[in-house]
């Protein structure tokens, strides 16, 4: 007789990183999430080049933490795999609800930014859209959109600024890929897309952030 492979539910504890504090002059609110590899304690250093009484950062955690190399020594984390996808998915986004709960006392009058970098891409677009989350700018960073997305997904959301950053050395795009990237986004917001490109590998392009932040 084959294995039977059987679901639960629990609940389950996760953290988050913040970066500055809450004021009358915090103007932009930002959710980023990080890409594979990292955690939100450090992946928030990014952010530190932006002025520090005008913007408020949110970095989730994924959640599925790991030990980066033989060493033992550098952990990482992963926000989903290919391993049961939908369920995942919807794993991460309670999570995501449940931040969004607890900060939401912080959104009002403030200029929301989702970020999304690399793996973070997927997990951000896949929130905004299946729960309808409110925003006015979404920052597509060197990551690739889901696939399952369609133009109807975002038809909430045409009032707002969508920036996508790449680096024209980023060793995980092609030719092919870049332009599939850039058609799918351009049809998915066909009136506010502007597009960043930078000299650089896979990396977190601070400078731009920033200027996003100034705009």
């Amino acid at each position: 007789m084959p294995a039977k492979e059987n679901t639960i539910s629990y609940q389950t504890t996760n953290s988050y990183s913040t970066l500055n504090s809450l004021s009358e002059n915090t103007n932009n609110l930002w959710i980023a999430c990080h890409g594979l590899g990292y955690l939100s304690r450090y992946f928030i250093r990014y952010f530190h080049v932006l002025h520090t009484d005008e913007n408020y950062v949110i970095c989730p955690q994924a959640p599925s933490k790991y030990y980066q190399g033989n060493g033992f020594k550098y952990v990482g984390a992963s926000w989903l795999t290919k391993e049961q996808t939908a369920l995942e998915t919807e794993n991460v986004l309670n999570y995501l609800d449940a931040m969004y709960r607890n900060e939401r006392n912080s959104f009002e009058n403030k200029r929301i930014i989702l970020m999304g970098y690399s793996q973070g891409v997927s997990v951000v677009m896949r929130w905004m859209s299946k729960r309808n989350i409110a925003c006015n700018d979404l920052v597509i960073h060197s990551g690739s959109i889901p696939k399952e997305l369609k133009t109807t997904d975002f038809d909430n959301h045409r009032d707002i600024k969508v920036h996508l950053i790449y680096g024209n050395k980023d060793e995980y795009i092609n030719d092919d890929k870049l332009k599939h990237q850039l058609n799918f986004a351009k049809t998915l917001f066909p009136n506010q897309l502007k597009v960043y490109e930078f000299e650089g590998k896979h990396e977190v392009n601070s400078a731009i952030l920033k200027k996003i932040a100034e705009s």
